[in-house]
């Protein structure tokens, strides 16, 4: 019987913390929402849309560490109370993930946040839902690092 990797996400207050593990190794990083949503603010970006570059790269990046791979392959529903531009609140659920062929098992699979954009008395909820289906390729020098890191 093959060992499937298991990719966790918890969140706890305002930390996301993203883990991947593959028999005994394992790497693991944080997104610290409350300074990330800082920024965001102070720079006038959409927090949600912002949010969800920042998941697909910290997972890339953790899942680079224990299995370097040329191709991230990552699905995963979103719902939000308003277009991901002016969303104040998303859920995210995470469909399937692998790497280079090698599916990881999901723990955590369900996130919400809230509190992304202040909003008014006359924010307007227009429920949004979308499903982002993408592969996402680490360049060649990265991938190369990643390996040699690896080995």
């Amino acid at each position: 019987m093959a060992v499937s990797p298991v990719l966790l996400i918890k969140v706890d207050d305002s930390v996301v913390n993203v883990r991947a593990r593959f028999y005994d190794d394992f790497a693991e990083h944080e997104i610290i929402l409350n300074s990330v949503i800082t920024y965001w603010w102070a720079n006038n970006l959409p927090p949600a849309k912002k949010f969800l570059e920042l998941f697909d790269s910290v997972i890339k990046r953790t899942i680079n560490e224990i299995l370097p791979h040329k191709f991230l392959n990552i699905k995963y529903d979103v719902n939000a109370n308003q277009s991901l531009d002016n969303a104040s609140e998303i859920e995210i659920n995470l469909i399937s993930v692998d790497a280079d062929g090698v599916g990881f098992k999901i723990e955590g699979c369900n996130i919400s946040l809230s509190g992304l954009r202040k909003v008014d008395e006359e924010f307007e909820i227009k429920e949004f839902s979308t499903t982002f289906d993408q592969s996402i390729e680490t360049p060649d020098i990265v991938f190369k690092k990643y390996k040699e890191m690896k080995n």
